[in-house]
């Protein structure tokens, strides 16, 4: 009997040639899209919106097979879109993508593919699920400019088992011309670059309408406390930020630090973004069933970062990184992943 798989589609390239590479293996495939929102918010190239929709209708009927839309817009709104507000309003930087990869993407697809006899789920992320002593693990993309396992590193163990990701062995380019071959009308339609949900990457008006609170006017302070003028609202800033600030001083100042129990942003110069060792917390193994010893990993603390060397251990509870050389702006709310060189052993979520 055929193996069944429930392909999340985005009406993008990608996941349209992942649903097509699975049939062609043989596999019994079905085609699930999320419908997350009331109404079409998405400007072209989202991943989520309407149009997505009608645009992975038309490649299951193009592929000859079905298609479904599920309603998860409630688990949308409260496992990314209350996150998102919630972590900026109090002065982190959230990464909405991880969470709904997690709770969404995987969480519910995988729950509802379950529901109906799929035996697994499949995405076209750049990535592939290797098995290695009875550990379920990421491997980073043959295509490291594509790589997507930074943004995949908090899935679990019985996740990763029931999930196929079949384009980690290819490059954009190659994706692209195996679309254009089989007559996709996607296949040069262009990659989703901003968050699906602001589209127009204004996260502070999107949570100001959202939630129907104005940003509350704060201080900017130096790293010795002494006020230097007033700030807009901790939501319209980030660790790092030197553009915006709405205040000058005759040299480039960044932001490196929020607090948003005083309501005030802290600058400095760029020196004062680096740091040698970094925290974090809800930590995700994947390669290791449980922390035992210290270990020596690289580690990126960005989705774009090139990974760096750094000394593992577990300290009160939190992951603690201690880097051979500084690092320039670690921003709480962001993940810090950890690797083996093409391997993801794990990660967590940096704080102050």
């Amino acid at each position: 009997m055929r193996k069944k798989v429930v392909v999340g589609m985005s009406g993008g390239v990608d996941s349209s040639v992942c649903a097509y590479l699975l049939k062609e293996q043989g596999y019994e495939v079905i085609g699930m899209t999320m419908q997350i929102w009331e109404k079409d918010m998405s400007s072209e190239g989202s991943c989520c919106g309407l149009s997505a929709v009608e645009d992975a209708r038309r490649v299951c009927e193009m592929i000859d097979i079905p298609h479904y839309v599920v309603n998860f817009r409630q688990d949308f709104k409260t496992r990314v879109i209350d996150y998102f507000i919630d972590e900026y309003k109090n002065g982190k930087t959230p990464n909405p993508c991880i969470a709904c990869n997690r709770y969404v993407k995987w969480e519910s697809m995988l729950k509802k593919a379950l529901m109906i006899g799929a035996d697994y789920i499949a995405t076209g992320h750049y990535a592939s699920v290797i098995n290695i002593e009875n550990r379920y693990q990421l491997k980073r993309s043959k295509s490291l400019k594509k790589d997507q396992t930074y943004a995949l590193y908090n899935l679990t163990q019985n996740q990763l088992e029931k999930t196929i990701m079949p384009l980690g062995d290819y490059t954009k380019e190659e994706i692209r011309q195996i679309a254009a071959k089989i007559g996709l009308l996607v296949a040069n339609k262009p990659d989703s670059q901003e968050i699906c949900f602001v589209p127009d990457d204004n996260y502070s008006k999107y949570i100001e309408d959202a939630t129907g609170e104005v940003a509350v006017e704060g201080s900017f302070v130096n790293k010795a406390g002494e006020v230097l003028g007033k700030h807009k609202g901790i939501i319209n800033y980030t660790i790092g930020q030197r553009k915006g600030l709405g205040i000058t001083f005759g040299k480039p100042v960044f932001v490196t630090k929020i607090d948003a129990t005083s309501n005030t942003v802290t600058l400095g110069d760029s020196e004062d973004l680096f740091a040698t060792v970094i925290y974090a917390k809800d930590v995700n193994w994947m390669a290791l069933a449980e922390f035992t010893e210290p270990f020596v990993a690289a580690a990126k603390i960005r989705y774009s970062h090139e990974p760096a060397e750094c000394l593992v251990e577990m300290e009160s509870g939190l992951l603690k990184c201690t880097f051979v050389q500084a690092q320039r702006a670690p921003t709480p709310g962001q993940a810090i992943v950890l690797y083996d060189g093409d391997l993801v052993i794990g990660g967590g979520t940096i704080v102050d």
